[in-house]
C-alpha cells in the first residue's frame, strides 16, 4: 500500500473522530492524531482556516471534513470493497475495551457451525448473546463498526435500568459484550456482504468466506437518512455540526442554532448553552417521546421555535445565515455562527438481506410477538425491526427474547424456557 500522509484533527469525546481513526487503522493507514481539546495549538490552526468542528483529515494535503467513507476511499486510492486490515489481537485486561472484545475473523470461526449467530453487536445483539450463550448456544457476533452505531455515540446515557451511574453509551455497549463474552460467546469484526438463509443451516458471507449457523438474530442498527439541508453538506465542518461534545468549544460567545425533535436535541441545546451567546431550538414538528423542555424555557440563553424549519444554509468560507420556513409559512433569514443537526427519519441497515426475510416499504423486517421471520430460525429486533420508539432498553430487550426464541428452535422445544437463575 503506498505511503500517505494523514493528520487527524480530532477533540476528546468525538464519536465521529472515533469512526475516521478506526476505518484508518482498519485498513492499516499511519496517521499522525492531533487533539484540538487538548492542545490549543491545533484548536487554534483548525479556526485559522475556518474549520468550526472535527474530524477534520488532511490526506495528502486534501481536507476531509467528518467522516466521509467514499472520499477516503477516493483519496487514500481504496476500492470500496476492499478487505479491511485486521488489528492484531490485544490482550483484554479489564474487559471494558471493545478493541479487546471483537477480534478477527480466523480459519476455526469459518469452520464451525454456531448454533446462533446475532449480525449487529449493539444494545440488540450484546443482550441477544448473554442470553444464547448463558442458555450454553455457541454463539457468535458480527459487527463491522463496535465503536460507530447509535448507542456507542451517544455521550451520556442516565436512565437504563440498574445503571444508576452516568456513562457513556460505549461504556454501556462494551459491558453488556464482555458480559457475553464472560458467558463464551465469541464476537468477531466484519462486514455481512450477503445472506442465505434457504436451508437448515444457514449461511452468512464475509469477505473473509462463510460463516454457518443454525439460528441467526438480525439485530443491526439504523442509518441516516440520505436527503440533506441545502447546504448542509457542503458546510459540515464550518458551521455544521452534529456533536456538541466535539464542537462546542468552537462556538464560545457566539449565537447556534439547534434543530431537531427529540431527546437527544434537547440535551444537546442545553449543553451548548452553556458556551454559546444564544442558542436557538426549531423543533420542526411534534417532539417525539418523554421530552421536558422546562430547563430550557428558563434559560435565558435559549430561544425556542416551535415548527420551524430550515429550507438553506448560507455562507461563503463558513456558515453565515440560515433560511427558515417559520410557524406562519413564511420565509426568514436568521444570523448565525454554526448550526447542530438531530433531525430523525433513520433507516435500518438492512439492505444486504435482499430478499432473504419479508421486509417492509421502509426496510424494517417483519417479525411476530416472539421475533420470529417468516425463515424458521431467523429472528430480528432492535432498530431492525420496527418499534414503537428507539430506545437501547427495548432493543436489549428485543434481544433476549431473539435468544430464547432461538434456543426454542435449536433445541426443537415445544415452548420458550426463560432463564431464571
Amino acid at each position: 500500500m503506498s505511503k500517505h500522509e494523514v493528520i487527524v484533527y480530532s477533540s476528546t469525546g468525538c464519536p465521529y473522530c472515533e469512526k475516521v481513526k478506526s476505518f484508518l487503522k482498519d485498513h492499516g493507514i499511519e496517521f499522525e492524531e492531533r487533539n484540538a481539546s487538548i492542545h490549543k495549538e491545533y484548536f487554534d490552526q483548525l479556526k485559522e482556516r475556518k474549520i468550526y468542528g472535527t474530524p477534520a483529515t488532511l490526506i495528502n494535503g486534501k481536507l476531509v471534513l467528518g467522516f466521509q467513507e467514499k472520499k477516503f476511499n477516493k483519496l487514500l486510492g481504496l476500492s470500496e470493497n476492499e478487505p479491511i486490515i485486521s488489528n492484531p489481537p490485544q490482550t483484554e485486561t479489564t474487559g471494558e475495551n471493545p478493541d479487546g472484545i471483537f477480534q478477527p475473523v480466523n480459519q476455526k470461526v469459518l469452520e464451525d457451525v454456531y448454533d446462533f449467530v446475532t449480525i449487529g453487536g449493539g444494545p440488540a445483539g450484546a443482550s441477544a448473546a448473554v442470553y444464547a450463550a448463558r442458555g450454553k448456544l455457541k454463539t457468535l457476533v458480527i459487527d463491522k463498526a463496535p465503536k460507530a452505531g447509535t448507542l456507542a455515540i451517544t455521550h451520556k446515557i442516565a436512565n437504563y435500568p440498574g445503571v444508576r451511574e452516568e456513562l457513556t453509551g460505549l461504556e454501556l455497549l462494551t459491558r453488556m459484550q464482555a458480559q457475553a463474552k464472560d458467558f463464551g460467546a465469541e464476537f468477531v469484526r466484519s462486514t455481512v456482504l450477503s445472506v442465505d438463509f434457504a436451508d437448515e443451516i444457514k449461511k452468512i458471507e464475509l469477505a473473509e468466506g462463510t460463516i454457518k449457523a443454525k439460528s441467526v438474530f438480525i439485530g443491526v442498527g439504523a442509518k441516516a437518512p440520505s436527503n440533506k439541508i441545502n447546504g448542509e453538506e457542503e458546510f459540515t465542518g464550518r458551521g455544521v455540526s452534529y456533536c456538541s461534545t466535539c464542537d462546542a468549544a468552537f462556538y464560545q460567545d457566539q449565537v447556534v442554532a439547534v434543530v431537531g425533535d427529540n431527546d437527544e436535541a434537547i440535551h444537546e441545546a442545553e449543553t451548548l448553552a452553556k458556551y454559546c451567546k444564544t442558542v436557538k431550538l426549531l423543533i420542526p414538528t411534534e417532539l417525539k417521546g418523554d421530552v421536558d423542555l422546562s430547563a430550557l424555557q428558563n434559560n435565558p440563553k435559549v430561544e425556542i421555535y416551535k415548527r420551524h424549519r430550515v429550507r438553506e444554509i448560507i455562507g461563503t468560507d463558513s456558515v453565515e445565515k440560515i433560511v427558515i420556513l417559520n410557524d406562519k409559512r413564511e420565509e426568514e433569514i436568521w444570523t448565525i455562527d454554526g448550526i447542530f443537526l438531530y433531525l430523525g427519519g433513520m433507516k435500518p441497515g438492512t439492505d444486504f438481506l435482499n430478499g432473504a426475510v419479508m421486509r417492509d416499504e421502509d426496510g424494517y423486517v417483519m417479525v411476530d410477538e416472539l421475533l420470529r421471520t417468516n425463515i424458521d430460525g431467523v429472528f430480528a429486533g432492535g432498530d431492525a425491526r420496527r418499534t414503537p420508539i428507539k430506545q437501547a432498553v427495548i432493543s436489549a430487550a428485543d434481544g433476549a427474547i431473539a435468544a430464547l426464541s432461538a434456543e426454542q428452535h435449536v433445541n426443537k422445544r415445544s415452548k420458550l424456557r426463560p432463564q431464571y437463575s
